[in-house]
């Protein structure tokens, strides 16, 4: 299958698409430049080929304004040449600072809020095969911010898409971190019908939403999670009895080796000395900024900078970028360029879809296709 990606960022969403081993990325757009060079260069030191239709740095809002037709057309044909030969989807995950609480708040009239009804355009004028749609719970969850996310689902349903949807949490696909994402999955009713989909009302019936989830979030959280530990400076303590280590911070520092990854050195340093970093407790994420993280918990989020700070647990000092790709469960031989900004570095990881977390989920729309066709 083949793949276009929007609001591509890093590529994470596009690594677990691509490593899953049914999809080619072939179109990538990103409209900030920094993002789109640690996409190339990760990508060049993994030896994965470059997407056959190009990297296309430039805003979205331009495909659907009107103002450079040429655009639009250009993409459109190219979803048509891509859908005469394999199954073509569209996947993105725009900016969501305007639907979360945390963030902008600002709704659908936000800058950023904005990209989403573009999006939303975007698919309904060229028409793929299948589309995935990633947004933050607060458009989910929220009142006046889910009246809107109805609102995109049935312009999909106007457009002929059938639609599935569900909030996961990074946690259920085995990442260390407590972050919640609405998917939002739809096919269009060519492909539905040559594909063999079952549908109902407008909704994909016996999407095995479930199937590539490892962990219930319900019973992880349950468990007998450590709390607070009195800071130690280089101090090692043993796993505790229990807990789940694969969704532990310290199992992927382990599994990555971060202290030799190429980017383990990057990271801020402290402006105003070094007191806050050697008196927070480890595991002390109750404020909104300066959390330390617990070697042996999962992180609340893979967030950085900004509104929230991420703190080594046993050093003084703010979590590296290496250490941040691995609570973004990113292989090991995923690696920042040298020459990128620690602002666009840490913005781009924390604004990524857990890699385990996007491979689950482009699993699980293979078996989707797959068990209704069993020669794919």
């Amino acid at each position: 299958m083949n793949i276009f990606s929007f609001f591509a960022g890093a590529g994470f969403l596009d690594l677990g698409f691509e490593l899953e081993g049914h999809y080619n990325i072939v179109f990538v757009n990103e409209f900030h430049k920094a993002f789109n060079d640690v996409y190339q260069f990760a990508r060049h030191n993994m030896h994965l080929p470059e997407p056959i239709y190009g990297h296309h740095i430039e805003n979205i809002v331009h495909y659907i304004n009107g103002e450079h037709p040429e655009m639009m057309q250009n993409l459109t044909n190219l979803v048509n040449e891509s859908k005469e030969h394999v199954i073509t989807g569209f996947i993105g995950g725009p900016p969501c600072p305007d639907f979360s609480v945390a963030g902008k708040n600002r709704g659908r009239n936000g800058d950023n809020g904005k990209l989403s009804q573009t999006y939303a355009d975007l698919i309904c004028h060229a028409q793929p095969d299948f589309f995935l749609f990633e947004n933050v719970k607060g458009l989910y969850r929220t009142a006046r911010h889910r009246t809107f996310f109805e609102h995109l689902k049935q312009q999909f349903r106007n457009n002929g898409y059938c639609l599935t949807e569900r909030l996961i949490n990074s946690l259920e696909y085995g990442a260390p971190q407590d972050r919640d994402r609405i998917i939002l999955i739809g096919f269009s009713t060519d492909a539905i019908n040559a594909l063999h989909l079952p549908v109902d009302n407008g909704e994909l019936q016996g999407f095995p939403w479930l199937r590539h989830q490892r962990y219930n979030l319900e019973e992880v959280k349950a468990l007998p999670w450590p709390q607070k530990t009195p800071y130690q400076q280089d101090g090692r303590t043993p796993i505790p009895e229990g807990i789940i280590e694969d969704l532990t911070v310290m199992h992927w520092w382990i599994q990555n080796d971060v202290e030799h990854h190429p980017n383990e050195n990057m990271y801020f340093q402290p402006r105003a000395g070094l007191r806050r970093f050697e008196t927070k407790d480890e595991g002390d994420v109750e404020k909104k900024c300066y959390k330390r993280l617990h070697r042996w918990r999962y992180s609340p989020t893979a967030a950085y900078g900004n509104n929230e700070v991420h703190i080594h647990p046993f050093l003084p000092r703010r979590i590296s970028a290496a250490e941040a790709l691995a609570i973004q469960t990113l292989p090991s031989d995923f690696v920042l360029p040298p020459d990128v900004t620690l602002t666009d570095a840490f913005k781009t990881i924390g604004n990524g879809v857990p890699y385990v977390a996007a491979r689950g989920v482009a699993k699980t729309i293979y078996d989707y296709i797959h068990q209704n066709n069993p020669e794919i």
